[in-house]
């Protein structure tokens, strides 16, 4: 005899999407070829080059991404202190991602990182990002963010959906005594 829900059957789950099929693949293929380059460089030089040059991209991206934080810190310092948001597009976040990619051990992340800090690549990136985003957004459906309030409902483990209503005590006021819920 079994209780609780019923396990839903193999053909009942969604398939699989593109990315989630190919992402793992495409980790795996760049970490062999990441080990291959540097095992190259190592037998071209020395091993001791190799650490020497993996031990700089970890210094440098530190380096770098310290800055980019501190820098993204006094963008938002003064536009508080101007009373407004911090100007769009001052490549922080880019900087920071280039900074990571060189910490991680690896010459073809070291190689994407060093692109990443110089500015016309962040410029040209960052407005491919951002037309990418509109036209996301643009292409949702018009119900996908204007229906929070229907669907953000207290839903019972029996099924039962409950609408409630908030009741906010006023500094001042006397509290009221919590509704019950209506049913229907």
């Amino acid at each position: 005899m079994t209780t609780g829900a019923p396990t839903p059957s193999s053909s009942a789950r969604p398939p699989r999407s593109r990315l989630r099929t190919f992402l793992p693949l495409g980790v795996a293929a760049w970490l062999v070829l990441e080990i291959w380059l540097l095992t190259v460089v190592a037998g071209a030089a020395s091993g001791f080059t190799v650490f020497l040059l993996l031990l700089a991209g970890f210094v440098l991206g530190a380096v770098v991404i310290k800055r980019a934080g501190r820098r993204a810190f006094q963008n938002l310092n003064e536009a508080l202190q101007r009373g407004g948001s911090p100007s769009k597009g001052s490549g922080n976040g880019l900087m920071m991602l280039g900074g990571l990619l060189l910490m991680i051990p690896g010459l073809i992340s070291d190689a994407v990182g060093l692109l990443l800090l110089i500015p016309p690549v962040q410029k040209a990136l960052s407005r491919y990002a951002e037309r990418t985003f509109d036209r996301t957004l643009r292409r949702a459906t018009p119900g996908t963010f204007g229906d929070a309030f229907q669907r953000a409902r207290i839903h019972r483990p029996d099924g039962k959906v409950v609408q409630g209503e908030v009741i906010r005590d006023e500094p001042g006021t006397a509290s009221q005594e919590p509704r019950p819920p209506l049913t229907s």
